[in-house]
């Protein structure tokens, strides 16, 4: 098995842990390709041991090349591999080098162990929905792990946006915007404006608005077989459509947006011994009293 590492270059600790992860690899004699942005930024940093130039590729050759893609970093970091990643299926598994990650797999500590248990296959790989947005009209073609995100962009004013379910009509919601999440998504920005936590096995999208201007708008969970369309007719200069906060397209109305479940999913390396539920327990500290607190 041949691993491709990618990291996030503004995390301090990214040239430690790839350089413990090489380490484990040549005890292992387990062969590994590093994004050569990596390389040159850990080549370059006084008292480093100089990675090899048979370990450094570009990204193109890390993803037609190996067969796991391991990403130091956080949430983010993972979602702009699996967009680099796309229809190729290579399975990314995330290293956590942050703060709260729903995504990252494992700290740096347990990396050294977990690479036995893949080599023992005493691993899970699932498969995560991802999302597409296009719109009639304008040059929007963009996916997402995570969500789809339109909103009002710079303007103060709030905007009116007209749903539909497969060309049902659904419901206007005014306010700043509205999210597409998949049920990976449904713990990020989603759930921040009062989305559902939809667990990521299920077979469906959520529409949450963002600052509705009624207390009646509320989430709506649809099948993902769904076309979702947000038809914009405001005269407002801009409305601004991103994908998981990382891509994003201006378009000028009026505008008709189309989401729906992509034609590929990515595929998230996963423990055995532990569920999406003892994930939800620990980052959301499901069950611990807040009030109480430790007296010495």
């Amino acid at each position: 098995m041949k691993f491709g590492i990618v990291g996030n270059l503004s995390k301090e600790t990214l040239g430690d842990a790839v350089m413990s992860l090489l380490g484990t690899g040549e005890k292992r004699f387990i062969e590994f390709l590093i994004h050569d942005e990596i390389a040159k930024s850990i080549n370059k940093e006084a008292g480093k041991r100089v990675i090899q130039k048979k370990y450094i590729a570009p990204m193109e050759k890390i993803v037609s090349e190996c067969d796991m893609m391991i990403a130091f970093g956080g949430d983010g970091t993972i979602l702009s591999t699996a967009r680099l990643v796309g229809r190729a299926a290579v399975p990314i598994l995330g290293v956590n080098l942050g703060k709260l990650g729903f995504l990252a797999e494992l700290s740096v500590d347990e990396v050294e162990s977990f690479v036995d248990d893949i080599l023992n296959n005493q691993h899970v790989i699932e498969d995560r929905m991802v999302v597409k947005v296009t719109a009639e009209g304008h040059d929007v073609q963009m996916f997402g792990v995570n969500d789809i995100v339109i909103d009002k962009s710079n303007s103060s004013r709030a905007i009116d946006m007209d749903t539909y379910v497969n060309n049902d009509y659904l419901v206007t919601y005014t306010g700043d915007g509205i999210i597409v999440a998949t049920p990976t998504g449904s713990t990020g920005y989603s759930l921040a404006s009062g989305g559902p936590i939809v667990v990521p096995a299920s077979d469906v999208l959520t529409i949450t608005p963002i600052s509705p201007h009624t207390l009646t708008a509320r989430s709506v969970i649809v099948p993902d077989s769904s076309v979702i369309r947000v038809s914009i007719e405001s005269e407002l200069q801009s409305v601004r459509v991103t994908a998981d906060g990382q891509q994003e397209k201006i378009c000028t109305p009026p505008v008709s947006l189309f989401i729906q479940k992509a034609d590929y999913t990515v595929k998230l390396v996963k423990r055995k011994d532990k569920s999406y539920y003892d994930v939800l327990r620990s980052k959301l500290m499901w069950g611990k009293d807040i009030r109480v607190t430790k007296v010495d």
